[in-house]
């Protein structure tokens, strides 16, 4: 506007400068080698005004043309933009219905027109994954670190996911131990590194991370996550250092630890598998009154008391003794079961009859093996009479048994 502007105020000047130098306008000599221009004041400087209009002619045409070509350019550009991303969102349709060749063709394709490609590789490489194509995921999640650099948060747990999903644990192991130093607190990688410990059974890396995950459960989800650590960190301690390895373990723990009944069962159970029934018996006179307020707990320590087999023995059959008279003659079987076998081993087989006659008058509680001790028992009193009853009731619920067995694997 500007230089129009200048244009027609020149010509306005030369207009009227034009008749003062009627008759003494002079001349303009330009001179070359061969030639001699004689030009008067006016033409030359109409001269300038044109060639001044010509070159911001030009200069106006080329940047309407360039003008135009990034238009043009832009054009094409939001074009591929607005494609790509309804045919990302087809895809991420399309993934979600199980079709992940036909997601992967979608969301991959168009992943460098989107407005967000890191998240179309992530995508695109899962749904390689889904698949079975381990070499394409892999390729989209170089694409996807090549835009993202390598510490992408986003980008490093969707290659440990792919990497869980591959079953490559050690890989996965240790790309989610590099997720907890670059992210401790984030729910996703706790979520993820809760799933890969448990599979890769590393119950002390496991151990270390679930109170930082403990609301990311219900309450329900947290306690089996708890105790399947701890039933872990029980049996590496047993398999690998023995009872003298779980023992150190074992004093080195938390009060808070050290006081849960659920893994003073545990501990009891692993004792009584290495033979070290004195150990067992001195913890389990300290846990039989801890856990009369948890039945379930109750009755797997009872379980475990009829494996028991101390020296002495005395001081643990008058606490359960003592606890049978609080009981109702219908809710005594469990403890009477464990007495029974005490006795058994102490030879008492007088004591243990009269255990096992209570133990089998609950017939809905009693298992086999009860009935089987039950029978050696009062042969040991002479009480064969008993003892064959007991027999043939035990043959009887074998053949029983078997009559159903066939009637059940056809049933399945």
């Amino acid at each position: 506007m500007f230089r129009v502007l200048f244009l027609m105020l020149a010509l306005l000047a030369g207009l009227i400068a034009g008749p003062y130098l009627a008759g003494k306008q002079g001349y303009v000599l330009i001179q070359t080698e061969n030639y001699n221009y004689e030009l008067s004041i006016v033409t030359l400087i109409i001269f300038l005004i044109f060639a001044l209009a010509v070159i911001y002619g030009v200069e106006w045409l080329v940047s309407r043309f360039c003008r135009l070509s990034n238009n043009t350019y832009g054009w094409f550009s939001r074009r591929k933009r607005m494609k790509a991303q309804k045919q990302t969102l087809e895809g991420l349709m399309r993934m979600n219905e199980g079709d992940y060749s036909k997601a992967e063709k979608l969301i991959g394709k168009n992943a460098k027109h989107s407005d967000e490609p890191i998240l179309n590789f992530i995508k695109a490489a899962e749904a390689a994954q889904q698949r079975g194509d381990d070499f394409s995921a892999n390729k989209y999640l170089i694409e996807a670190t090549e835009l993202a650099g390598s510490d992408n948060l986003l980008v490093e747990l969707a290659r440990t996911r792919i990497l869980l999903q591959q079953q490559k644990l050690p890989a996965a192991r240790s790309s989610v131990d590099s997720l907890l130093i670059l992210a401790p607190k984030n729910p996703e990688v706790l979520r993820l590194a809760v799933e890969i410990y448990r599979k890769s059974k590393a119950y002390s890396a496991l151990d270390d991370i679930l109170q930082q995950a403990e609301g990311l459960y219900s309450d329900t989800e947290f306690t089996t996550l708890q105790r399947e650590a701890e039933d872990g960190l029980l049996d590496e301690k047993m398999n690998e250092d023995g009872v003298d390895g779980l023992l150190e373990w074992w004093d080195d723990q938390s009060r808070k630890r050290r006081n849960d009944n659920y893994v003073r069962v545990g501990l009891i159970r692993r004792l009584i598998d290495c033979n070290d029934h004195e150990k067992a018996y001195e913890l389990t006179l300290d846990t039989l009154k801890k856990v009369e307020d948890e039945p379930e707990l109750n009755n797997a320590l009872l379980a475990q008391i009829t494996r028991l087999q101390p020296v002495d023995s005395s001081k643990l059959i008058k606490l359960l003794e003592k606890s049978a008279l609080n009981l109702p003659e219908n809710k005594q079987c469990r403890i009477q079961r464990a007495l029974g076998y005490l006795f058994v081993r102490n030879n008492d087989f007088m004591h243990a009859s009269d255990a096992f006659k209570k133990v089998l008058a609950q017939k809905d509680q009693w298992q086999q093996y009860d009935a089987t001790m039950a029978a050696y028992v009062f042969e040991q009193i002479g009480d064969i009479v008993t003892a064959k009853e007991i027999r043939e009731e035990i043959l009887k619920n074998a053949m029983a048994t078997a009559k159903k067995e066939p009637a059940r694997i056809a049933a399945k």
